[in-house]
């Protein structure tokens, strides 16, 4: 069965995960040549979704989580459903695009891989992206966050974060390759919206699970030392996408 390690915090992942950059969408959008129909794969709460449905006539938007689905963005023109990223309901050569965000390393790469060839259209775009670890722009706080990852939380992540942490070099990719530059989301943040963000971790939601108490408390508390609540830092994160052509 698939892994469903977001429906617990599906409000904070639809207010505080970050939101791709529109120059990912421009690079996107200039591969494909015919814009009747979107799939949208693990789509969460429907960000993507939400930008390719002010493009396409049809986005099909899926996801393992009826809790995701309740947060997500609404309009005509998405038609969200319930289903898992290896076996739809939906009819062979329907899409134009197929995406999935940050969801890829969750999946059975075999299966999902033959349901795009069945679902996609011939010359349709496939693209995956995902993005790694923020950087804080402060060296110290950006060495007390490292700690937190990987020390702290680290043994908590499941073992497909490692495909993360490879930026999905290690995810096979049976379409015809183009290359893709690399994008990066920037965001002036508060500890607020900081910890607002850590809280919707698979990882802390487990930790939670097994110890009872959030570790997320007590680093914001550690970062105190050297932000107030109402200071504004910035925060890097570094965006990888794998795009290609369905034959």
């Amino acid at each position: 069965m698939p892994k469903d390690n977001f429906s617990t915090q599906a409000a904070l992942y639809a207010k505080f995960r970050p939101k791709y950059p529109a120059e990912l969408y421009d690079f996107l959008l200039s591969k494909v040549t015919n814009f009747d129909n979107a799939w949208d794969c693990a789509t969460g709460n429907g960000q993507v979704a939400s930008h390719l449905s002010t493009i396409f006539q049809e986005v099909f938007a899926t996801d393992i989580s009826q809790k995701q689905l309740d947060n997500a963005h609404q309009a005509d023109n998405i038609h969200y459903s319930i289903a898992q990223a290896e076996q739809t309901e939906f009819p062979a050569n329907t899409f134009d695009l197929i995406t999935v965000g940050q969801a890829i390393h969750w999946f059975d790469f075999e299966r999902f891989f033959a349901e795009v060839h069945r679902v996609a259209k011939p010359e349709a775009i496939f693209a995956a992206w995902g993005y790694g670890t923020l950087t804080i722009d402060n060296e110290k706080a950006n060495a007390m966050f490292q700690n937190f990852y990987q020390e702290q939380i680290g043994e908590y992540w499941d073992a497909e974060r490692r495909f993360i942490d490879e930026e999905y070099q290690g995810i096979p990719f049976p379409f015809e390759m183009i290359e893709s530059p690399k994008f990066a989301m920037n965001y002036q943040w508060t500890l607020s919206e900081l910890e607002g963000y850590l809280n919707t971790w698979s990882s802390v939601q487990k930790y939670i699970k097994i110890h009872h108490e959030n570790p997320v408390d007590g680093f914001i508390e550690s970062l105190k030392a050297i932000y107030k609540s109402s200071d504004i830092f910035m925060v890097n994160f570094p965006v990888f996408m794998k795009i290609g052509i369905v034959k």
